[in-house]
């Protein structure tokens, strides 16, 4: 028998109040994040009724005026009067908090939207919303205005064969800051969902870009892996497994490629755990324990060996969770489903490993060496470094007395909360950098030539680079295993290199080694990229000039002077010292660019792609996001005008 999908499905906890006062609470934040976090909660509601096989197709749009709209073929909200708000169950929904089908589990079995507050959460942090639902041959509408009063109560507007449920919604500026949606960060999420249900399609169309995304796919998570893959030169197949546990479904793919570090995603009924939680805990601790067995039982590792560490078994290792949990039994860490609580979700994965990832190593013996020998790879390579770092740590203290043999000029203040640290691309420039700078606060240590491609290699080998092993000793934090945040010597670490190809290629290199070896200065807002002006514009009369940093400033300048010549600098060493404080260094006039992760995922694959060994693929990027069609201006010099 069909579960009844009614208004008596709807269960209400309590009412909606403090949601504008206190949006934190509900979305996290009110920044880009917040914002985002209001079309999630839309989406999810609507892949909570493909999960329970009511829906098969989702659209999301972001329109002109940057508004959202959500559509789904799914059940469509029902529209009978709720009977313990006395007011149609729609109304109910977008207007009292925790109101949901999801605590009636005749209504929905699995659900990612916790605590049943997504729609109306939306409706109380928007200037506007609507909601059409397409239900028993009829369409239904409701409007809301000013965060969530009733602007019209629900009516029959049409009729219609289809069913499922629209929402359009526009983002309220009196709460959120930015109220520009990234297309990016969207069709990534999107792209993310249809791989968490196979089959689910997704349509994602930018109107404001003239831009349309189709997002389909047939093997589900082993899809996932490949994508994520895509880059790296893999050596084993990918490993699928998927069991029922005490009501707990668990999917998981893992696949190992050449790479060093490792990546995981995990989900709890298709939101993702950016946390991580106890799913992914167990995961990690049940692959140790049967990779450890199976080491023992081949004697792979001798009897005086110890056991590997995880670290070394994963090393290299791409794999995605996703569990659905019963709504009785998900629980999460805050009301934004970061990090996954659920105990029952431990022995579940737990299990799932143990039981068939000890077969898989049975049944696929050569795989199985090759994994094994790789953990032990890693596991001496981390003992080789760790003996290569105490050596460094031998003369450490030597070259800090020399200033990193005389290549860093240190700042005179000892507060690193002030403290800048400037990497700077050649010697020309690091001199003019060193006679500009501030000197109370800013330290300068130039690079010569472009650092190691640290992406797939060795720390003992990176160690070995006198570039890098500067870059780690000036910070102070140590790294990988042995970073610690709090040694940090300079709070702003400045990438400052030439405004050209050869400038972009030495910032994607730090970046990488960034990323690889102290990922926390990236998410902890450290690292920065300094942004010179392109051009100089002198007045020829009264000998006044100006900087830009973009042709759209350029042209500015161009109307407002009328006798000039222009200057573009081709590099930073064209800059005096006064001119790259003035410009670059100065925090009173200079532009930074702040580098930070919103996607892990998007992360990978980005530098992957760019520093990767495939150059089809990188190819790929760049024929798609570089238009060589563009005349480039820059090459004029010293123009004057007529």
């Amino acid at each position: 028998m069909a579960n009844k999908y009614d208004g008596n499905a709807i269960k209400i906890l309590e009412g909606l109040e403090a949601v504008r006062k206190r949006p934190g609470m509900y979305i996290g934040s009110t920044s880009s994040t917040g914002l985002h976090h209001l079309i999630w909660e839309i989406v999810d509601n609507s892949i909570d009724e493909v999960m329970n096989a009511n829906a098969k197709n989702i659209n999301v749009i972001l329109h002109e005026d940057n508004s959202i709209s959500v559509l789904d073929d799914g059940r469509g909200i029902p529209v009978d009067i709720n009977s313990q708000t006395k007011i149609s169950t729609v109304e109910t929904v977008l207007t009292v908090l925790h109101a949901g089908g999801k605590f009636d589990e005749s209504a929905y079995k699995t659900a990612g939207g916790l605590h049943g507050v997504g729609s109306s959460v939306v409706n109380a942090l928007s200037s506007w919303l609507i909601c059409e639902v397409y239900r028993d041959q009829k369409i239904y509408q409701a409007k809301f205005i000013n965060g969530g009063h009733i602007d019209q109560s629900l009516k029959v507007i049409g009729t219609t064969k289809k069913t499922g449920t629209l929402i359009h919604f526009l983002p309220d500026p009196l709460i959120f800051k930015n109220l520009v949606f990234n297309p990016n960060i969207i069709k990534e999420r999107l792209h993310e969902s249809t791989f968490l249900i196979k089959d689910l399609k997704i349509i994602f169309e930018d109107k404001i870009n003239k831009k349309k995304y189709e997002f389909i796919n047939n093997q589900g998570l082993i899809d996932f892996i490949k994508f994520i893959n895509e880059a790296k030169k893999t050596f084993s197949d990918v490993i699928y497994f998927r069991s029922n546990i005490n009501k707990i479904e668990v999917e998981i793919a893992f696949q190992y490629s050449d790479q060093n570090n490792e990546i995981m995603v995990s989900f709890a009924n298709s939101v993702k755990t950016n946390e991580g939680g106890v799913h992914e805990n167990a995961f990690k601790n049940a692959l140790t324990s049967v990779v450890n067995n199976y080491a023992r039982k081949h004697n792979l590792l001798k009897e005086k060996d110890k056991n590997l560490e995880g670290d070394d078994i994963r090393e290299g290792l791409s794999s995605v969770i996703s569990l659905r949990i019963p709504e009785s039994l998900i629980s999460y860490e805050g009301q934004t489903k970061n990090k996954l609580f659920t105990p029952e979700a431990n022995e579940a994965v737990k299990k799932t490993i143990e039981d068939n990832f000890s077969f898989w190593l049975e049944e696929n013996k050569t795989q199985a060496l090759d994994l094994v020998n790789r953990a032990i790879l890693a596991r001496d390579a981390k003992l080789a470094a760790k003996r290569a770092r105490e050596e460094t740590k031998k003369v450490k203290k030597i070259k800090e007395e020399r200033g990193m043999g005389g290549k860093l000029t240190p700042a005179q203040s000892k507060d690193p909360t002030l403290n800048e640290l400037f990497l700077v691309e050649g010697d020309s420039a690091g001199g003019s950098a060193k006679l500009g700078r501030n000197k109370k606060y800013q330290a300068i240590l130039p690079l010569r030539g472009k650092v190691l491609n640290v992406l797939k290699a060795r720390l003992v080998d990176v160690l070995k680079n006198e570039e890098i092993a500067s870059i780690f000793t000036c910070l102070g934090t140590g790294i990988g295993a042995e970073f610690d945040l709090k040694k940090l010597k300079y709070h702003k670490i400045i990438i400052m290199t030439d405004a050209d190809t050869d400038g972009s290629h030495i910032q994607v290199l730090l970046l990488t080694l960034f990323y690889r070896f102290m990922r926390p200065l990236i998410e902890n807002g450290n690292i920065y990229i300094a942004l010179p002006p392109l051009y100089k514009l002198t007045n020829k009369n009264n000998k006044k000039f100006f900087y830009a940093w973009d042709d759209v400033e350029l042209d500015q300048l161009k109307k407002e002077q009328k006798n000039y010549e222009i200057q573009r600098y081709k590099g930073l060493g064209e800059m005096n010292a006064d001119q790259l404080f003035e410009t670059t260094m100065d925090p009173n006039n200079r532009l930074l660019l702040k580098i930070n992760i919103n996607d892990i995922l998007q992360a990978e694959r980005q530098i992957n792609t760019l520093m990767g060994n495939d150059v089809s693929i990188r190819k790929q990027w760049i024929d798609n996001n570089i238009d060589f069609s563009v005349i480039d201006e820059l090459q004029i010099n010293n123009e004057e005008s007529k």
